[in-house]
């Protein structure tokens, strides 16, 4: 392997250049119609792995995660609420981090703007 052709190591400093910008399906939608803003950094090359950072308005809105796939995610700035299906609720505030596991069903709450890094894997199940 040449100097050249070895991994890079990715840092996740703020893009100046806008990300991709979208709303939450209206089928899975709770309380408003917030505007999500993706930076992905990172992709792995067998295509498992993807990182960055993320950024939405307030609202909340249905999520289901298919056994393979988990994120972790650490809030920068904001305050999220994970709900899951039996009614409890985990608050995630800016310093702290969290993993959605594989299989999770619930509603992913923005209370105040968040931004946040985040790590998805998605491996077939």
């Amino acid at each position: 392997m040449t100097m050249s052709s070895r991994p890079a190591i990715t840092r996740f400093d703020q893009p100046e250049a806008p990300g991709s910008i979208d709303h939450p399906r209206p089928d899975r939608l709770e309380q408003g119609n917030p505007r999500r803003e993706t930076w992905t950094l990172y992709e792995s090359a067998d295509g498992l792995m993807s990182s960055g950072i993320w950024a939405c308005e307030v609202g909340r809105w249905r999520i289901a995660f298919p056994l393979g796939k988990e994120e972790y995610f650490f809030v920068l700035e904001g305050h999220v609420r994970l709900h899951d299906q039996a009614g409890h609720a985990v608050d995630v505030l800016a310093g702290q981090g969290a993993v959605i596991p594989g299989g999770f069903e619930g509603a992913f709450e923005v209370i105040s703007p968040v931004r946040k890094h985040f790590v998805v894997v998605d491996r077939p199940a």
